[in-house]
């Protein structure tokens, strides 16, 4: 391990790391580093499989904290090992989502019911492989649906809203106001969303998880809904960027093409797995991400329908946002 580089690399960034979780993370990287010599590799060579192993143990020890997972996938950025930060950084895709799912329950069904949905004791632990998370999702929502109405499932998923905190997205209503209209702030976002996958296409950096090949961007460009959302009406329609692109637009087979697509490390091992049928209702989750946006711009709560979901056999995922009357 180059602590001496680390450490310069954690301190001499726009954000310096503290010196307590530099020494927090250093220990992690080390305990990494000794780890992986059963299995001949180091931390330039390991991969996946090695770091689910020991992310098993992490788990089972109680040290997986966002703190410890944190100093692997700093350290494996600082050494530029993609095949260890991305698993890495899987675990933080999502890793907030049935906390919150829990607390919405509170919010809108009152403790007694969240209880008995989702109990203190049954959640999730940080790290927890994503083919265990479908089981979990499974009965997660099989008992929303036999203890809820269709419309209260529908609300509360929305309002998890990926486990994002719900001021997340409260910047969007300054660019909407400096927009003037909604047709100016959807073009405005647009061209901003274009430039950001050119410019990670043209200096090969990440886009969230996965590298922008010049196939990538001409598919975008070519599907005005994607990524952005397209105005129909006065309806916004959106289909999500598929979660690995590349592979999306070159895949054949139509369960991998769908399992490509999705995005949620809660349902995506589902579309492999012929035991495991995680309902197309939780994907209202995604729906309310989806809409997270459009609601904080015109400073109001929406309506969405789901229109397609890979849940459910479509090839990809669409939402329909429905705009306030009398709003330009």
């Amino acid at each position: 391990m180059d602590k001496e580089g680390f450490r310069k690399y954690l301190t001499e960034r726009e954000q310096p790391v503290p010196e307590e979780q530099i020494i927090a993370n250093t220990a992690m990287v080390e305990k990494l580093e000794e780890f992986l010599k059963q299995f001949g590799k180091t931390l330039e060579t390991a991969g996946e499989d090695e770091f689910e192993k020991f992310s098993a143990i992490l788990v089972k020890e109680g040290t997986n904290t966002y703190l410890d997972y944190a100093g692997i996938s700093r350290y494996a950025f600082f050494i530029q090992n993609m095949n260890l930060y991305l698993p890495v950084l899987g675990i933080f895709d999502g890793g907030e989502v049935m906390n919150v799912l829990r607390e919405r329950l509170g919010e809108h069904a009152g403790e007694e019911v969240r209880d008995k949905i989702l109990p203190q004791k049954d959640l999730p632990p940080l790290g927890m492989p994503d083919k265990e998370k479908i089981l979990v999702t499974r009965e997660i929502v099989k008992k929303m649906q036999k203890t809820l109405s269709s419309a209260d499932c529908k609300k509360i998923l929305a309002d998890v809203a990926h486990g994002l905190p719900r001021d997340f997205r409260k910047g969007e209503r300054e660019k909407y106001l400096e927009a003037g209209s909604i047709d100016e702030y959807l073009k405005r976002k647009r061209e901003n969303a274009i430039a950001e996958l050119e410019k990670h296409r043209d200096n090969g950096s990440l886009f969230y998880n996965q590298y922008i090949s010049a196939e990538v961007v001409d598919y975008v460009k070519s599907r005005p809904d994607v990524l952005s959302g397209e105005r129909r009406g006065n309806t916004i329609y959106h289909t999500k960027i598929p979660y690995m692109v590349k592979e999306y637009l070159t895949e054949k087979d139509e369960k991998m093409k769908r399992y490509y697509a999705c995005h949620c490390a809660w349902a995506r091992e589902s579309i492999l797995d012929e035991d495991v049928d995680v309902s197309d209702s939780f994907c209202h989750c995604s729906g309310g991400f989806t809409k997270q946006p459009w609601e904080a711009a015109l400073d109001q709560p929406l309506e969405y329908d789901m229109v397609k979901s890979v849940l459910k056999g479509d090839d990809e995922c669409s939402f329909v946002i429905y705009l306030p009357e009398g709003v330009e």
